[in-house]
């Protein structure tokens, strides 16, 4: 026999209170990471600049390709997202990419750097 709350609407709403906030909390994550991304690009880009002057130094330089990488990495995830089914096959190729040892998504969006 199921359990029966004393105060179930309140239950109710606690949940779906809860859900809410979850969702408020993981679109938070979502924008950090992009702004990060936004920043990195930006850098990226002032370096490609200055090594078109020659005053960019090599570690800046391997700094800008591997931020170029990310880009790549975040085109190649925005070609699936046009795609049927996005939901679905987004954690897919990611899940797919972690066992094969792949990192597919850009490195703003790895939850061990962004804590």
């Amino acid at each position: 026999m199921k359990y029966f709350h004393k105060a179930p609407v309140r239950v109710l709403k606690i949940k779906q209170q809860r859900s809410r906030l979850k969702v408020r909390r993981q679109m938070l994550q979502v924008k950090h990471a992009l702004a990060q991304e936004k920043q990195e690009t930006i850098d990226m880009l002032q370096t490609y600049r200055r090594y078109t002057q020659g005053k960019a130094t090599k570690d800046e330089l391997n700094t800008a390709n591997n931020q170029f990488i990310d880009l790549l990495k975040g085109v190649g995830l925005g070609i699936f997202a046009i795609l049927p089914f996005a939901p679905i096959t987004i954690p897919l190729i990611v899940k797919l990419g972690r066992m094969v040892g792949v990192e597919v998504l850009p490195s703003a969006f790895n939850k061990s750097e962004n804590k």
